[in-house]
C-alpha cells in the first residue's frame, strides 16, 4: 500500500469516527476528533471546520504539531485544533484525540462532580480523571481553546490521564487509536449517564481502583473493541450516515492537480530562466 493509499484509508476512517460519534449522542453540531498521521508524527489530521456528522474524507486537512494548515490555500478550520496539536506534542503515545461537550457529561462539568467508574465498561475513563479549570488560569473567557497557551495547559492537566474534564465546557478524550478513541469517548458518556442517574437514585459504590484497572483493560485485551465498532458502524450504516465514497477520489485528484500545478509552474519558470 501506497502512502497516498494509506492516507485515503486513514481519511475514510477518521471521518466515519467524526460520524459515528454524532450517531451515538457524543457529538451535536461541535466537536471534533483527530489521529496522528500514520507516517509523520510530527503531522495531524483533522476536518475543515464542519459539523462532525457530515465529514468527508475529502475534509480531512493535515496539520502540524504547532496546529497550522499545511496547504496554505484551506477552507476555514476549527478555531479549537490547539487542543489537539499540543496534546500530540506532549503526548507521543497518543494517536487520537476526541473533545466533545456530550450531555452526559455536562451536570459533571458544570457542578465540579469526579467522574467515577460505576459499571465495568465507564473504566475506560479511569478513576477521578483531572478537571481543568480555563477561567481559574487564563480569566473571564468564552471558554474556546484557542491559543497555544491554552492548548498547553489543557495537555499538561491532561497528564498521564486517558481523559480531562473542562469546568463548565467539556471532555477532552485521547486514545492509542482512533478506535480506541471512539470507545473510551462512547463508554464513558454511558458511565457518566449511569453515574448521575445513580446518584438521584441512592448511594453510589463506584468500581475500586484495581476493579478500575482491571476492567479497563476490557477494550484491548478482549474482542470487545471490535464488536463495539461493528455494532457502531453497523448503526451509522442503517441510519444512511456513511461518509460517500467519491469523497477520497475528490480529495486524492486535488491533491495530484496541486503537484502537477507546482511541477507545470516550476517547469515554466526552469524554461524562462533559459530564456526560452
Amino acid at each position: 500500500m501506497t502512502v497516498a493509499d494509506t492516507l485515503n484509508a486513514v481519511r475514510t476512517d477518521l471521518s466515519i469516527a467524526n460520524r459515528m460519534l454524532a450517531n451515538e449522542g457524543i457529538f451535536d453540531a461541535f466537536g471534533h476528533t483527530s489521529m496522528r498521521h500514520p507516517t509523520n508524527p510530527d503531522r495531524y489530521l483533522l476536518s475543515r471546520s464542519r459539523a462532525p456528522q457530515l465529514v468527508e474524507p475529502g475534509d480531512i486537512l493535515e496539520f502540524d504539531l504547532d496546529s497550522n494548515p499545511i496547504d496554505k490555500n484551506h477552507p476555514p478550520l476549527y478555531s479549537e485544533r490547539v487542543i489537539h496539536g499540543e496534546i500530540y506534542k506532549a503526548r507521543p503515545d497518543v494517536m487520537a484525540v476526541c473533545h466533545h461537550h456530550a450531555p452526559a457529561f455536562m451536570p459533571l462539568v458544570v457542578c465540579g462532580i469526579d467522574f467515577v467508574p460505576v459499571f465495568h465498561l465507564g473504566a475506560v475513563g479511569g478513576v477521578k480523571p483531572p478537571f481543568w479549570d480555563q477561567r481559574k488560569e487564563f480569566g473571564d473567557c468564552n471558554y474556546l481553546v484557542v491559543t497555544p497557551e491554552e492548548g498547553a495547559s489543557l495537555a499538561a492537566r491532561l497528564g498521564s490521564h486517558n481523559m480531562v474534564l473542562m469546568n463548565r465546557h467539556g471532555v477532552t478524550v485521547v486514545g492509542t487509536s482512533i478506535q480506541a478513541c471512539v470507545f473510551r469517548s462512547i463508554y464513558s458518556a454511558r458511565n457518566a449517564e449511569y453515574q448521575i442517574a445513580a446518584a438521584g437514585a441512592g448511594t453510589i459504590d463506584p468500581l475500586s481502583p484495581g476493579d478500575a484497572k482491571i476492567s479497563g483493560d476490557i477494550s484491548t485485551s478482549t474482542t470487545g473493541l471490535h464488536r463495539a465498532w461493528e455494532v457502531w458502524l453497523r448503526r451509522l450504516s442503517n441510519a444512511g450516515g456513511m461518509p460517500p465514497k467519491t469523497s477520497v477520489a475528490r480529495a486524492a485528484a486535488k491533491s495530484t492537480a496541486k503537484t502537477g500545478s507546482r511541477k507545470s509552474k516550476a517547469k515554466f519558470r526552469s524554461a524562462k530562466k533559459r530564456g526560452r
